[in-house]
């Protein structure tokens, strides 16, 4: 069993905007883009993406240099 946890950070490569979709992308292992177009997809039903984003945006930290 490994000791190595996951944790969740910005990403400094993916990043269109803050970051969020790639790092969410990264900690999930799946494609940034299908990420971004969930968010896409969030916000034009009402809001969420866009609430959820900044609020992501916000919270999450930055990935450290050098990961």
């Amino acid at each position: 069993m490994s000791n190595d946890i996951k944790r969740l950070y910005r990403s400094r490569d993916e990043r269109m905007l803050g970051g969020v979709g790639g790092g969410l992308a990264k900690y999930l292992n799946t494609d940034p883009t299908l990420i971004r177009l969930l968010f896409v997809l969030f916000a034009l039903a009402g809001g969420p993406g866009i609430i959820a984003y900044l609020i992501m945006w916000i919270v999450v930290p930055l990935e450290p240099q050098g990961t």
